[in-house]
């Protein structure tokens, strides 16, 4: 989050975060592939634990590659010539967010832990992860308990992944082809295939085998919720320690959600698993007005931002022989100021 922050403009992040972000369903359609194929591998050891050496073995080699060749920042991008790093750096003053301080600032921290969108972050991050805690650990025992043996479960676990690929990508293509500011209202809008698929595999006869995969797959639509969340916070934390820690934060939050999940999802609950499809419906639209509650804040922020704007031009307009107090852009864009603390910062919501 903080690197993409530090190469896109705020319109381009969400476009950004979604293509690596989909990298999930990829992994989630070809898991079940190698899954599969790994299912059939007659050894000494148990068939999981090839899983683990292979996977891990190749996340080892990803790495590293990465460690290698991403660049930390622009102005240390070996790929690009000198004026290509300054143009690099040129094109994201009207972020108003800085590129990169190595300098950790605890007036920053204060105000991470004292703005209340930040906390907002936190509970999003963990609403929006039981669902996904119990799913990627529950899934295939769903699957299988509307009828399927093991390893058609697996194959039936592979559309998910390219379901939740599809699903990234039109929010990002519907985000990027609305007018700006709407990218909360695409959040709430892919809220609820999700909340409609929940509420179906939660009402609908165990018989009703095919409509109850049909809500199953609807449920992925909520990773492209998360993914544009990643990109508000991305767009509307300034000052380089305040975004450190506003991403920890939802992270965090994400880290708890995924461990309280599965703790839904009962032994005697079994196939239905009633109490952790009903913690996934809660969890869906407790989100869903996080999203309502970020937009009216940001849109808040904003006309009183404004207002303090023109008064401060209307000041100045009557002493003419006065300078405007009201920095230029310019003067705020690498500053390294906070959302809070630059006068010129407007929330994108």
């Amino acid at each position: 989050m903080l690197i993409t922050t530090m190469f896109y403009k705020r319109a381009e992040q969400p476009s950004r975060i979604s293509t690596w972000y989909a990298a999930n369903g990829v992994g989630v359609a070809g898991g079940g592939l190698l899954g599969y194929a790994i299912g059939h591998i007659k050894g000494a050891l148990p068939s999981w634990k090839y899983e683990f050496l292979i996977i891990g073995a190749l996340c080892s080699a990803w790495g590293i590659f990465i460690y290698i060749f991403l660049p930390d920042t622009p102005p240390t991008s070996r790929s690009l010539t000198r004026e290509e790093r300054l143009i690099a750096v040129a094109r994201l003053r009207g972020n108003q967010t800085g590129v990169d301080n190595k300098k950790f600032k605890i007036d920053q921290l204060w105000e991470a832990l004292t703005d209340v969108k930040t906390w907002l972050f936190l509970l999003l991050g963990f609403v929006a992860n039981i669902p996904n805690g119990g799913i990627s650990n529950f899934s295939t025992l769903i699957i299988k308990g509307l009828g399927f043996d093991t390893l058609e479960t697996t194959l039936l676990g592979i559309p998910q992944g390219a379901l939740v690929c599809i699903w990234i990508g039109l929010g990002a293509v519907l985000n990027g082809r609305l007018p700006s500011n709407s990218r909360t209202l695409v959040c709430m809008l892919f809220m609820l295939p999700t909340i409609g698929g929940t509420l179906g595999f939660l009402l609908a006869p165990q018989h009703a085998v095919a409509g109850r995969l049909i809500c199953y797959y609807l449920t992925g639509s909520y990773q492209t919720s998360f993914v544009l969340a990643l990109s508000l916070i991305t767009s509307n934390t300034a000052g380089q320690t305040k975004k450190q820690i506003t991403s920890a934060m939802i992270w965090f939050g994400a880290c708890i959600g995924n461990i309280s999940g599965p703790f839904f999802y009962r032994a005697q609950d079994a196939p239905q698993y009633r109490l952790g499809i009903g913690s996934m419906l809660v969890s869906n639209c407790i989100e869903a007005g996080i999203f309502l509650v970020l937009r009216l804040y940001f849109q808040r922020a904003n006309r009183i931002r404004d207002a303090q704007a023109n008064q401060t031009k209307d000041s100045s307009v009557d002493k003419l022989d006065e300078p405007s107090k009201q920095p230029t852009e310019n003067e705020t864009a690498f500053s390294d100021l906070t959302d809070l603390q630059n006068v010129n910062f407007r929330y994108v919501y």
